[in-house]
């Protein structure tokens, strides 16, 4: 009987639990405490706002927000960087190098030998800031080789359409790089043509009419200074004759810091050549290094090679017979070499636009050099310096002479207004008679 009754009562109870309003609003409470509400609403309406964990951001906050709340938070945030969408949609793609790539290696040949870098017209930048300048003064580019995609976001993206991009390791970068510090880019660049460059404004607005022949300058150190100081100076342009250091070499460019993209350089002239690049009232001065204790000792002698500061004659390998060289260390080369103005480096000789030559250490300058001067109405300008010193660096003795140009002319536009205001001041004093000539001095000057 009792197991019929339990039986029965089994029957009779519900399939469902029914739950109790006290026991449904206990269930909110845990799931709305589980899932970390931002506010709580309790039954007496009154709200609470919970304040979140910094270290905790919500995961669905921005999925379950409205299309309102995701409008006005834009408005606050302002808009979306545009770099990746503006790199997307330039178009531009960049290969990935492999194991075995040889592009890198094969371009890297070509760029550091001179022979292939005259005959493929292309030169080596490496740096992000070289790099930069090269490309703001009108330099074309052809390959970029880079170890972060973050160097070449950095450059403008209209000069990089239709430019190879090839990222590659650090290590090959640090294999084939010549700096101490690799910065991870390297470019290949068109040789620029200082025809085609754009020079910065500031440049050309204080541009001198001072310009730069070097002469047998073979160290590519002394050759970058020179370049470094003729850019400061604001020196018109840099002429390199047959027999110096390309100005493209990668020394060079290091040591030029940017003096490349500056000033025009030509490169590679013969002397025949040099006086088209001139204007035509030019007057050329070499430069002479040496003391006077040498000059001394060579007004005893007419031998070039006494001076110091010429060659006496051509490399031995332009003579054909001994007797030749043997002549020219004879009393017979006392005819050919040219007799020049000797003055003092700080003597006025910017009267005309002026061409100063920098010879070599080694070799001094040239006789087509001192034949120039000679026919330009030029002479040598003298450094003097202590006996018994050999000479002056040529990236030092170039310094001194360019910015003494920049002295005197700064000195005769200084005396060319003082004469202007002179002139207005006589002009107010036949105007306004009876003025004191200090005042009437002050008034031209603010005029």
């Amino acid at each position: 009987m009792a197991a019929l009754v339990k039986r029965v009562g089994w029957a009779t109870r519900p399939l469902l639990r029914v739950v109790q309003a006290s026991d449904l609003d206990a269930w909110r409470w845990v799931r709305a405490l589980r899932r970390s509400p931002v506010k709580v609403l309790f039954p007496s309406d009154e709200v609470v706002e919970r304040k979140l964990d910094p270290r905790k951001q919500p995961q669905k906050a921005a999925a379950e927000a409205g299309p309102r709340e995701q409008r006005q938070k834009q408005q606050i945030q302002g808009p979306a960087s545009q770099t990746p969408s503006t790199w997307e949609e330039s178009g531009l793609r960049y290969d990935k190098a492999f194991p075995g790539d040889k592009r890198l290696s094969s371009v890297m040949t070509i760029v550091k030998s001179r022979p292939f870098r005259e005959k493929q017209g292309k030169i080596l930048l490496e740096g992000r800031r070289l790099i930069a300048d090269a490309l703001k003064a009108g330099a074309v580019p052809k390959v970029f080789f880079f170890s972060r995609l973050e160097y070449i976001k950095e450059l403008p993206i209209e000069k990089l359409k239709g430019v190879s991009l090839i990222k590659v390791k650090f290590e090959d970068i640090k294999d084939w790089s010549d700096l101490v510090t690799p910065q991870g880019i390297m470019g290949i660049f068109a040789k620029p043509d200082h025809v085609k460059m754009t020079y910065p404004e500031t440049q050309l607005r204080h541009t001198l009419p001072i310009s730069l022949i070097c002469d047998n300058l073979r160290d590519p150190g002394n050759l970058g200074t020179i370049l470094r100081s003729a850019a400061g100076a604001g020196c018109s342009k840099v002429l390199l004759t047959k027999g110096c250091v390309d100005a493209w070499e990668p020394k060079v460019l290091r040591a030029g810091m940017g003096a490349h993209f500056q000033v025009p350089i030509i490169n590679n002239l013969d002397w025949e050549a040099v006086p088209d690049h001139l204007p035509a009232d030019t007057r050329v001065y070499v430069a002479d290094n040496c003391g006077l204790y040498v000059q001394a000792q060579a007004q005893r002698s007419n031998k070039a090679s006494d001076y110091g500061w010429v060659r006496d004659h051509r490399p031995l390998k332009f003579h054909e017979y001994e007797e030749e060289e043997e002549d020219l260390e004879s009393g017979a080369s006392q005819d050919w070499l040219p007799e020049l103005e000797v003055q003092s480096y700080d003597s006025d000789w910017t009267e005309a636009p002026a061409a100063v030559v920098i010879g070599g250490e080694t070799h001094g300058v040239s006789l087509e050099s001192l034949q120039l001067a000679e026919s330009t109405g030029g002479g040598r300008l003298l450094i003097p310096i202590v006996p018994g010193v050999d000479s002056l660096n040529s990236a030092m003795a170039a310094s001194i002479l360019l910015f003494e140009g920049k002295r005197q002319l700064r000195v005769k536009t200084d005396q060319v207004t003082e004469e202007r205001l002179s002139w207005r001041a006589e002009v107010l004093c036949q105007d306004f008679g009876g003025q004191a000539p200090d005042r009437l001095h002050l008034s031209a000057r603010v005029v």
